[in-house]
């Protein structure tokens, strides 16, 4: 019979595995940026830069003020230097090498055409041709971004998309190519997996698809602490049928728990080295693609926050603006506010804040301070709030 778990403990458990709660150190180094990174899996990577690109907020969330420079040297540095890689997990995310074994097999069912945008699945066959062209290109003359083809440079956009364009995104998603850096613009350089992956990761062996799959969701169990199977399979966007098996493997060994969570409808389960906090002490601005809130229905069933981003709503109908960061104070989600960096004034505008009904005494001074490191950490001059505030 399964072990029936309160929602308070439920929102201390996932805050907990995702990272909350301990003390921010006073100087940020690479061994406290890889921990977040290896605790969540991922970084998911967006496109949009009103405040700051989504890949760096989740450590920032988590570790304070931090040089984020030792995140692009692990993405993005010399071979001897990286610790991570791009490729489609949740989205488009950083992931820590070590997981390139248990990716192989979704880059393989691209290869076949079997896996990937549909626009793009021609060419594993018919369109072959064009795509191998392509990687003769780069394995002769080095890295190249879309741009360094003649039809890239006539044409402008995040979403304008050429033949040139979809061939190095296929090469991308079947493991041929990956990326090599990100220019100025973020515009993504790419060249040979083997130049880019350090060999010894390379050499890993790389486990059966089922084998691969079950690891993915053990690591999902990991960074979520308690979880349905559906929150599970969403984290590196697992299908029902081979998520549902997963689960049922990692139950008949013991690192998944059966539970029942207070208000919840689906079973959850629980991973077996999961820490259950009595208390938690968490404070942080949340970047939209955070993995604690981006899967929405699970936030409203944990923290009773119903959050829409505000980037896909057309203008007039936003309820709280544009780029809008949740505030996390305790274990709960106590505001929303949206930011932008205005780069060229140097200031971080703080163009609306909305508290949530019920916010705890003192969850404004917290938010305060905390848009204050937000803005010393980018480097901007310290925030005005709105008034009233």
């Amino acid at each position: 019979m399964s072990q029936s778990i309160s929602l308070a403990a439920a929102r201390r458990i996932a805050l907990a595995a995702q990272g909350f709660g301990g003390e921010k150190p006073n100087i940020v180094d690479r061994g406290h940026l890889r921990r977040v990174v290896d605790r969540l899996a991922l970084h998911q990577i967006d496109s949009v830069n009103v405040l700051v690109r989504a890949h760096y907020l989740p450590s920032f969330s988590r570790l304070g003020e931090y040089d984020r420079s030792l995140l692009d040297r692990a993405a993005w540095g010399r071979k001897r230097e990286r610790r991570l890689f791009e490729y489609w997990a949740h989205e488009a995310s950083l992931l820590p090498l070590e997981l390139h074994p248990l990716l192989r097999w979704r880059m393989a069912q691209a290869d076949r055409g079997e896996y990937g945008w549909k626009s793009l699945r021609s060419y594993a066959g018919e369109r072959r041709a064009e795509v191998e062209a392509v990687l003769v290109r780069v394995r002769e003359e080095g890295p190249l971004a879309v741009s360094d083809f003649q039809e890239g440079r006539s044409r402008g956009g995040w979403w304008e998309w050429g033949d040139a364009k979809r061939a190095l995104e296929w090469l991308f998603w079947a493991g041929h190519v990956t990326t090599a850096t990100r220019r100025r613009s973020f515009e993504r350089v790419y060249d040979l997996t083997d130049r880019v992956i350090p060999a010894d990761i390379l050499a890993l062996p790389t486990p059966a698809e089922a084998d691969a799959r079950r690891l993915l969701v053990e690591r999902s169990a990991r960074a979520l602490g308690v979880a349905t199977e559906a929150e599970l399979r969403d984290y590196f966007r697992l299908r029902p049928d081979h998520s549902k098996v997963a689960v049922a493997e990692l139950v008949e060994e013991g690192i998944l728990d059966p539970v029942r969570v207070e208000g919840w409808r689906q079973p959850a389960f629980l991973h077996r080295d999961a820490r259950r906090p009595r208390k938690m002490d968490g404070q942080a601005l949340l970047a939209p693609f955070d993995p604690l809130i981006w899967e929405r229905s699970r936030t409203e069933r944990l923290f009773g926050f119903h959050y829409r981003i505000g980037i896909y709503t057309p203008a007039a109908k936003r309820v709280h603006g544009y780029y809008v960061l949740p505030f996390l104070l305790g274990d709960r989600l106590v505001a929303r506010t949206d930011l932008k960096a205005d780069r060229q004034a140097g200031r971080l505008l703080v163009q609306s804040i909305h508290m949530e009904l019920g916010a705890p005494a003192g969850s404004r001074d917290a938010l305060a301070q905390e848009l204050r490191r937000m803005a010393d950490w980018l480097g901007l001059s310290e925030p005005a709030l709105p008034a009233p505030f």
